[in-house]
């Protein structure tokens, strides 16, 4: 909502600075039709109106308090020269001329006075002092333009007050159709997620049980394990988060390499659990080569710490910390969940053991678990580079 807000006070600074320069230029034209002031008050007035102008500029920029005061001053300081420089029925021209200044270019300010408290309570001393020099000019606290210039500065607060009331109306109204369209967005992202899976499953896997169901007629034995081992390098690359894409159908053969980014592969495990909820925030190095075997292992291992953190911690983040040097490459992965007691874990568990531990010291790492009740989990797993 933020964002959102901010755009909100730029356009109401924005139209502040239109209407206010508008509404002064309209009474500046209309002062130099009627030919009715000497050169050296229209001088002088042409002056504030210039100031004026550039401060609703200025103001249409940050919103500041002081360009507020400059402008009211300004403002008034032009009114007063202005119609206290003719008599007559000069004055009541130019101060009929005078009333879009009065009743516009000063009460534009209401607009964009929303949670200023002191730009606020000089906007409404401006108006009350705008309707008194009106009031003298005119001669009499009832005429046309103290009218006008009181009616100006109501309908401009009650437009000002509309709006403060209708742009959070509107904020939530817009944030509701945004919660929608991600959700719908979502829907349709895990819907064609799901039709890719069944299509590669059936191209890869599936081909080959059938095949082995049939005991691989017409298929020599060594390509059935070639494409067995294929399949499982696939699915292998599937669970540690990525996204293969077919380039015929039943080809979804990878890139083979003697060393990977660990920088890249780190961001399609993040978004994997990001898809099921898990919120993974990475800290330290960005990329790092590993050797295709060690990497596997290294995110595989990683992968089954997250999901630990998933299913038990009882938190939707984890934070991952990745740090290096010369020998070894280093995984914290801590979470600020329940936690547990290390020594009531029963040993017959195997899963953290096989998965995680024997998978990092099959290729000459290792893993180290530390956790208490209420305190977390923090997993320090370390492969060879």
């Amino acid at each position: 909502m933020e964002p959102l807000a901010q755009e909100r006070d730029r356009l109401l600074r924005s139209t502040t600075r239109v209407v206010g320069i508008a509404c002064t230029l309209v009474s500046l034209v209309g002062v130099l039709c009627s030919f009715a002031v000497p050169a050296g008050p229209l001088a002088a007035g042409i002056a504030c109106i210039v100031v004026m102008t550039g401060a609703l500029v200025a103001f249409g920029w940050n919103g500041s308090t002081w360009w507020t005061a400059l402008t009211l001053v300004a403002g008034l300081g032009a009114l007063v020269l202005l119609t206290t420089s003719v008599t007559g029925e000069d004055r009541a021209v130019v101060t009929s001329a005078l009333v879009p200044l009065a009743a516009g270019g000063l009460s534009s300010l209401l607009m964009a006075q929303r949670g200023h408290v002191v730009g606020l309570g000089l906007t409404v001393l401006g108006g009350a002092c705008s309707i008194v020099v009106m009031a003298f000019a005119a001669g009499a606290l009832v005429s046309n333009a103290v009218g006008g210039t009181a009616l100006g500065w109501v309908l401009t607060a009650v437009v000002a007050y509309w709006i403060s009331r209708s742009i959070p109306r509107v904020a939530r109204r817009i944030y509701s159709i945004g919660t929608a369209h991600r959700a719908e967005r979502q829907a349709s992202e895990t819907e064609a997620q799901r039709r890719q899976g069944a299509r590669l499953l059936h191209d890869t896997v599936l081909a080959t049980l059938t095949l082995l169901a049939h005991s691989g007629v017409g298929v020599s034995e060594q390509a059935m394990r070639e494409q067995a081992a294929e399949d499982a390098r696939l699915l292998r690359h599937l669970r540690l988060g990525a996204t293969p894409q077919p380039q015929q159908s039943g080809d979804y053969s990878l890139t083979r390499t003697e060393e990977s980014p660990l920088g890249q592969t780190l961001e399609s495990v993040k978004q994997r659990f990001g898809r099921m909820g898990l919120e993974v925030s990475w800290h330290g190095t960005g990329q790092v080569l590993l050797p295709t075997t060690v990497l596997d292992a290294f995110l595989l291992a990683l992968a089954e710490c997250l999901e630990n953190v998933r299913r038990h911690a009882g938190v939707a983040e984890a934070h991952v910390t990745i740090v290096h040097d010369e020998d070894m490459v280093r995984a914290m992965v801590t979470d600020s969940g329940v936690g547990f007691e290390l020594g009531a874990v029963d040993e017959e568990r195997l899963g953290f053991k096989e998965s995680v531990v024997n998978r990092l010291r099959e290729v000459g790492g290792d893993a180290r678990l530390f956790s208490a009740p209420g305190s977390g989990t923090t997993v320090v797993l370390e492969a060879p580079r």
